[in-house]
């Protein structure tokens, strides 16, 4: 579904991702792991439209997009979860969900909202307890699921989700990771950059590596979970 193919990005002198290719197929969950600074927002971003890279190319179910704005992406199907969510604090819960639909109304579809509303409030009922809640008064757990939720309400073809965990308490990152692997379980297709290794490799279809820019190793998930260099770099510790 999403491929990149030598993707180059720099910042001036500094190069953040050196010749990057990976792919995500359709209804698999791929997480990109790696440590602070590795690139993967810089990936992400990159494939949002949001970062032009310098070399490379990106398609989306073999349509390329490197020319394509990052408003033309999100009508094609890409929705992102930015790291920090990024939601518009004075506004509510339900006008940040309304606006997550935005990009299906610019094509002419007038979106179904009570319906799609009603999935991300089952999805997530705290919510709905807070749906008229302003976005900014809420704890960081239920910002990241505004942040999911807002997304979904673009029917998207695949969700790029950059660090959900960050900044969460251990107990709403396991639930978390549980939509993640529900999102999946219906069929939606994800690309999840995250820090945390072992949450994502336990729900992850594949993986691929970030260090300093370039992919070090990729595989299965469960395959790589067994590698003594991840559990080194991860968990500081060898396998046992």
């Amino acid at each position: 579904m999403l491929e990149l193919a030598n993707i180059s990005v720099s910042y001036g002198f500094i190069s953040a991702l050196k010749d990057v290719s990976l792919n995500v197929d359709e209804g698999e969950i791929v997480a990109l792991i790696g440590s602070n600074g590795a690139g993967k927002s810089t990936l992400i971003n990159t494939c949002a439209g949001l970062v032009r890279p310098g070399g490379g190319e990106i398609r989306l179910r073999d349509r390329a997009l490197l020319k394509t704005p990052s408003y033309k992406r999100a009508e094609l199907g890409i929705a992102v979860v930015p790291e920090n969510r990024r939601l518009f604090g004075e506004m509510s819960v339900r006008d940040n969900l309304c606006l997550g639909a935005f990009s299906r109304s610019s094509m002419g579809r007038m979106p179904d909202l009570k319906q799609d509303i009603e999935m991300v409030f089952a999805l997530f009922p705290r919510l709905a307890e807070r749906q008229s809640q302003r976005a900014m008064t809420m704890s960081g757990g239920e910002q990241q699921m505004l942040a999911i939720g807002r997304a979904l309400m673009s029917r998207p073809q695949i969700i790029l989700m950059d660090e959900p965990s960050i900044g969460l308490a251990p107990k709403i990152v396991a639930r978390i990771f549980e939509v993640i692997r529900q999102l999946r379980e219906q069929g939606k297709t994800i690309l999840l950059a995250e820090q945390n290794a072992a949450a994502s490799l336990r729900i992850a279809d594949r993986a691929y590596v970030l260090e300093l820019g370039r992919i070090t190793m990729q595989g299965k998930a469960s395959e790589l979970w067994e590698q003594d260099k991840i559990r080194k770099l991860y968990l500081g510790e060898n396998k046992t």
